[in-house]
């Protein structure tokens, strides 16, 4: 019988990021050698021996054990966004308000102090100011675009600083390698949500980043299917710190839900790009309808932090928000008007979402806080999907017509 020939392994390291995202972190059965990545919806694996499992539950970081830790789907979807995240190890997670509590559990104990960006997801908020705050932990919360107010926070108990760039909903930009230096010189983790804008447009850890934080429910996916997250990081922080906490409290992502997300990644740049584009279409136009006071969006000359959006960002990404004159009762009517839009907090779809961002993913945030963040009642947060630029216009222009007399 004629040997088989063995093929050389690509070197990930020298592929591109759309190679990367349909290739890396690929695992194949040796009895199947399945083309499409596997799911393997199981609780727990089997050994050959009592010598094995021993071995196997001493390393648990380099085998398959029982999948609250372990399993190769969702390793498989780990190893993919480390690779195009640019990170060296990636853990993944039940949700994204999972993977920021997990971050928080393995940096902080009592007596520690928080540095946030005050624009970011109100779940954040809560986490941070109430159940955080319950264990001794306190927040400080700056603007994320000021460096001197990072500066100025600073405590000698300061441990992690925690950013959303862009920002929900009103998408502001920081200078992360600004942020970085100032974390660095604190001697605390600097931990970026990279949400918005995924690695098919922002590279956090290139620019100083200590981790990245994902809501991998939203553009990972990227179709509204399944809820995920996921940190990305140093393999020393990674599987030193985050790998064991997992072990243990369980906070698990799922094989079936792992399988989506990888599916999702394939596709994850053409969705960014195209959903980019349509966006910055729609803030455009938005810019010349009667009754918007202002419309935030990175892409946007008139964006205050436009050349730092350029510098950091590949596109402006699909999240856009405006501010309309007659407050939340012109807000409402825009918002109920649409036939197309469809109107939920989520946000990442292929189909464009609408939402009221103050009594909906802000509405547990104290109104002071609110407007601190300028989170108006007059604010609408639009996710631009994939559909034609044209249909998204001619579902909002009645929302902007004058009523007839």
């Amino acid at each position: 019988m004629k040997s088989k020939p063995t093929r050389q392994k690509p070197d990930f390291s020298k592929l591109a990021q759309e190679t990367l995202a349909v290739r890396a972190g690929t695992r194949r059965t040796a009895e199947y050698q399945e083309h499409s990545e596997a799911m393997f919806l199981t609780s727990s694996f089997c050994f050959d021996s009592a010598e094995l499992a021993a071995d196997g539950f001493a390393h648990a970081d380099q085998g398959f054990i029982y999948s609250r830790f372990t399993n190769p789907t969702v390793s498989m979807f780990q190893d993919r966004l480390a690779a195009l995240e640019g990170g060296e190890a990636c853990i993944a997670t039940s949700s994204g308000m999972a993977a920021i509590m997990t971050l928080a559990m393995v940096q902080l104990q009592a007596g520690d102090h928080v540095i946030c960006s005050r624009s970011v997801f109100g779940a954040t908020i809560q986490l941070f100011s109430s159940i955080l705050l319950r264990f001794g932990i306190t927040t400080t919360y700056v603007d994320l675009s000021d460096i001197a107010s990072w500066k100025a926070a600073v405590q000698e108990n300061t441990k992690l600083f925690y950013l959303e760039t862009p920002s929900n909903p009103l998408t502001e930009i920081a200078d992360i390698k600004a942020i970085s230096k100032v974390a660095k010189k604190a001697n605390a983790i600097f931990a970026v949500d990279n949400c918005f804008c995924t690695p098919a447009l922002q590279k956090p850890l290139a620019l100083g980043a200590d981790v990245i934080i994902h809501s991998a429910t939203k553009y990972l996916d990227g179709q509204g299917r399944v809820v995920g997250g996921a940190i990305v990081g140093s393999k020393e922080f990674i599987m030193g710190k985050v790998f064991p906490f997992v072990r243990t409290a369980g906070p698990t992502l799922s094989a079936f839900n792992a399988w989506v997300f990888l599916k999702g990644l394939e596709t994850l740049e053409l969705r960014m790009l195209q959903q980019s584009a349509n966006a910055l279409a729609l803030a455009q136009w938005l810019e010349k309808q009667p009754g918007v006071e202002r419309v935030f969006y990175p892409g946007l000359k008139s964006h205050s932090q436009y050349a730092l959006a350029k510098r950091q960002q590949r596109a402006g990404g699909a999240i856009l928000s405006f501010t309309l004159k007659g407050g939340k009762q012109a807000a409402f009517k825009l918002i109920n008007q649409t036939q197309l839009c469809s109107i939920t907090a989520n946000l990442g779809d292929t189909r464009t979402t609408i939402t009221h961002p103050a009594t909906t993913t802000h509405c547990r945030v104290a109104s002071e806080a609110r407007k601190a963040a300028g989170i108006t009642d007059g604010l609408v947060r639009i996710a631009v999907g994939l559909e034609n630029v044209l249909d998204l216009k001619n579902d909002l222009i009645s929302g902007f017509k004058k009523p007839s007399k």
